[in-house]
């Protein structure tokens, strides 16, 4: 069932990716049965009594389903259609990924009664910094479209032409980053009770933690460097995307080796 939940998410996404910007309502309407759609699979594929099921798959696909929320809200308030191009081709793809890829049960018997909340946290976060750099990649084509003529160009620029002023994508990048940011220190606060009282250590110094910790380090730089320094521009989308890189490299990075390059289940 819920391949068959996974694939249609995916063609609904796919569709929604194609319709020209004036079918506003039809797209709306699309996306709401996509989302709707892609949750519910991914609700059946993961959680079962006393068990989770994780894995660099179903990761993707949860932030990518994060982010299509994410755009639908925003679009309400600030036209986001040239967003929409760039979401939603990669949320197909995304929901296909947990059909394809399985991943691995964690049995939650024995750990502490809020380890869920936990991973719960942990997608958000990485769901909403995946926004975020969809929205840095956004605004640095934006950038080199200044200096392009807007004749040349495929739909892509086309569809980059669609959206706010930079300014505007400037202010919304730093509320996704402010949310996400926020998200990230409550999963490394998280996981530093739930490591000391799982493995009897404050932390584990293996790659997750560090790329996590480096992530977070990048984050709070990125957002001091803003408020003291006023970054912004093309500094503000290099540590963005720098500090997602390494998100990457810590959950799904680590995950896609363990499952699909060694054959293991994930630690």
């Amino acid at each position: 069932m819920q391949i068959t939940l996974f694939v249609l998410a995916a063609l609904l996404y796919a569709v929604c990716a194609f319709l020209p910007s004036r079918r506003g309502g039809l797209i709306s309407g699309i996306t709401a049965g996509a989302w709707l759609l892609h949750g519910g699979a991914l609700w059946f594929d993961m959680l079962a009594p006393g068990t989770l099921r994780i894995g660099f798959a179903l990761m993707i696909s949860a932030a990518l389903w994060l982010s299509v929320s994410a755009y639908w809200i925003e679009n309400r308030n600030v036209a986001l259609d040239g967003l929409r191009r760039l979401v939603m081709p990669c949320a197909a793809a995304a929901a296909i990924l947990p059909a394809l890829f399985a991943g691995s049960v964690l049995q939650l018997e024995g750990r502490p009664p809020a380890f869920a909340w936990h991973i719960a946290v942990a997608i958000l976060a990485y769901s909403m910094l995946t926004i975020a750099a969809f929205h840095a990649v956004l605004m640095t084509l934006q950038l080199s479209r200044l200096h392009v003529p807007v004749a040349q160009g495929g739909w892509l620029a086309h569809a980059v032409d669609q959206l706010p002023a930079l300014l505007t994508m400037e202010k919304l990048l730093f509320r996704l980053i402010w949310m996400g940011f926020i998200l990230l220190t409550l999963t490394v606060l998280s996981g530093l009770v739930f490591s000391e009282q799982v493995f009897g250590k404050v932390m584990r110094w293996d790659h997750k933690s560090i790329f996590t910790l480096l992530s977070w380090i990048l984050f709070a730089a990125l957002l001091i460097g803003r408020r003291w320094r006023g970054w912004r521009g093309k500094t503000a989308l290099r540590f963005t995307l720098a500090g997602f890189a390494t998100l990457v490299l810590a959950y799904v990075g680590s995950h896609f080796v363990l499952e699909v390059v060694l054959q293991r289940g994930a630690a």
